[in-house]
């Protein structure tokens, strides 16, 4: 269950860097680089501690699935991108696989 908890954190810590990128504009402002880089390395530290005990091919692509969901869903609640009926489709299908991992791992 820990490792479960790690990868849950290093996939939020994942949305919190692939959104920073986008402020760190070129990573020509120093806090905002500072910060997505911060994330970045914990995300993938909490990672290979979750891959210790996880299986790689279930804990990457749910790693990858929490950051891309992430970072659509702040794209449309903070950014103003399009939340169109087949995007949000999309989006909850990928949640669907993202815990659809998590109940079929090892």
């Amino acid at each position: 269950m820990k490792a479960w908890v790690l990868l849950l954190i290093a996939g939020f810590l994942e949305t919190i860097w692939a959104v920073g990128l986008k402020y760190t504009d070129g990573f020509t402002r120093f806090w905002p680089s500072v910060m997505t880089v911060v994330a970045l390395i914990a995300s993938m530290v909490l990672l290979a501690a979750a891959v210790r005990e996880l299986p790689i091919g279930t804990a990457y692509p749910v790693w990858v699935g929490i950051g891309a969901a992430g970072t659509a869903l702040f794209g449309i609640v903070y950014l103003g991108e399009p939340a169109s009926a087949l995007r949000l489709l999309f989006l909850l299908l990928l949640i669907v696989a993202i815990v659809g991992l998590k109940w079929t791992a090892a």
